[in-house]
C-alpha cells in the first residue's frame, strides 16, 4: 500500500497534527511550513526527515504530498483548501473551514468535481470520552427527550485575541473560531441539525485592545423537535480553558463543570447524583480524528469521525449566526444539501 505524503501549513496547532500523522503507519511527513523560523527549527528537531519551508505554495505544489493540513490563519483557509483540492490532495482544515459562506460553497463545488478526495476539520471535542458517553446515552434514549442544551466555550486565553494575527484580520469571528466547537458537539450528541439560530455579540472584554471583532457571542438554536440549545463563545473570560456542557432530558440531566461531571437522576429534593468518570479533556485521544481520516482514504467507505457533511453542516450554522448578528433577527439555516 502506498505511503501517504503529508504537508502541513502552519505549525501552531499544526504541530500537534504533525505528531499525529507521524505516528500513523500509513503516513510520512514530507514538508512542514511556517513563517516562524523558531517553529521551523523546533520542527526540524522533532521531524528531521521532513522538508522545511516558509512558502505555503511549496506545500500545495509538492507532488510528493497527498494530504495537506491547512492550519494557517483563518483568512488563508479558503485559498489554500481550494488549491489543495485542485491539486488532487486530501485536506484536513483547521477550524473554521473558511470565513464566509460563499467561500464554503466554492469548496463544496470543488469537492463535487473531485469525488475521490476527502476533507475533514479539527472538531476535536468528538474525541473526548466524556462527551462520547453523553452521546451514547442520548442515542439510546436513556435520558428521555432532550428539551434544552447549554454549551459554553470558555477560551481563557485573552492574549490570543489581543496579540497576533487575529488583530490584523479585516474580519475575525469568535463564532467560527470558538463557538463552532460547541455547536458541533451539540449537533453530534443529538444526531441532527438545528433549523434556526439567533445570535448576539459584544467586545467588552477587549474594548481597549487592537481587536476589532467581537470577543463574546451567544447563540440560541432551535431544533425541529422543539429542543432549544444555547451556545456561548467566551473569548475574553477570566476562567481556565474549558468546555462547559449541560444536557437536559426528560428523564436525566448531565452536567459538566469545573467541579466535575455528573448525571442527575431525580427531582423534587430527592436528587440522586452519579459521577461521570470518563476522561476529559483527554487530549491523548485527539489523534483519533487524524486516524479516522487516514483510514477513510486508504480504505474507501470507512467512516470518518468528522465527515465532509459534518464540516459543512456546522459551518452553515456559524454562517447563519453571523448573519443573525448583522441583521438582529433570527435566521433560518441554509444547509449545503
Amino acid at each position: 500500500m502506498k505511503t501517504l505524503g503529508v504537508g502541513i501549513i502552519g505549525l501552531g496547532i499544526g504541530r500537534a497534527h504533525a505528531a499525529a500523522f507521524a505516528a500513523n503507519r500509513h503516513c510520512e511527513l514530507r514538508v512542514l511550513c511556517d513563517f516562524s523560523a523558531e517553529k521551523l527549527q523546533e520542527a526540524a528537531t522533532a521531524f528531521p526527515a521532513a522538508r522545511l519551508t516558509d512558502d505555503a505554495r511549496s506545500v500545495l505544489d509538492d507532488p510528493a504530498v497527498d494530504i495537506v493540513v491547512v492550519a494557517s490563519h483563518d483568512d488563508d483557509h479558503h485559498r489554500q483548501v481550494v488549491a489543495a483540492l485542485e491539486g488532487g490532495k486530501h485536506v484536513l482544515a483547521e477550524k473554521p473551514l473558511c470565513l464566509h459562506e460563499a467561500e464554503a460553497r466554492d469548496i463544496y463545488a470543488m469537492l463535487a468535481k473531485h469525488p475521490g478526495l476527502r476533507l475533514t476539520s479539527n472538531l476535536s471535542l468528538r474525541t473526548c470520552p466524556r462527551f462520547a458517553v453523553v452521546r451514547d446515552r442520548v442515542r439510546s434514549g436513556s435520558m428521555g427527550q432532550l428539551y434544552s442544551m447549554d454549551g459554553e466555550y470558555l477560551w481563557g486565553r485573552k492574549h490570543k485575541l489581543t496579540n497576533g494575527w487575529r488583530t490584523d484580520m479585516p474580519f475575525y469571528s469568535i463564532i467560527h473560531g470558538a463557538a463552532v466547537h460547541m455547536v458541533d458537539l451539540i449537533m453530534w450528541i443529538r444526531g441532527d441539525r438545528p433549523v434556526e439560530v439567533h445570535a448576539w455579540g459584544n467586545r467588552i472584554c477587549t474594548q481597549d485592545s487592537a481587536l476589532r471583532a467581537n470577543d463574546f457571542a451567544a447563540l440560541t438554536m432551535r431544533f425541529d423537535d422543539g429542543c432549544i440549545a444555547r451556545v456561548a463563545a467566551n473569548g475574553g473570560c477570566v476562567h481556565p480553558h474549558f468546555h462547559a456542557l449541560t444536557v437536559f432530558g426528560t428523564d436525566m440531566t448531565f452536567r459538566h463543570t469545573l467541579g466535575g461531571a455528573e448525571w442527575v437522576m431525580r427531582r423534587n429534593g430527592e436528587e440522586e447524583v452519579v459521577p461521570c468518570a470518563e476522561a476529559y479533556p483527554a487530549r491523548e485521544e485527539r489523534p483519533l480524528l487524524v486516524d479516522s481520516f487516514v483510514q477513510a482514504i486508504v480504505a474507501p467507505g470507512s467512516p470518518m469521525l468528522v465527515g465532509e457533511a459534518d464540516v459543512f453542516d456546522v459551518m452553515s450554522v456559524c454562517y447563519a449566526a453571523e448573519e443573525s448578528m448583522r441583521t438582529g433577527r433570527a435566521t433560518t439555516i441554509r444547509y449545503f444539501d
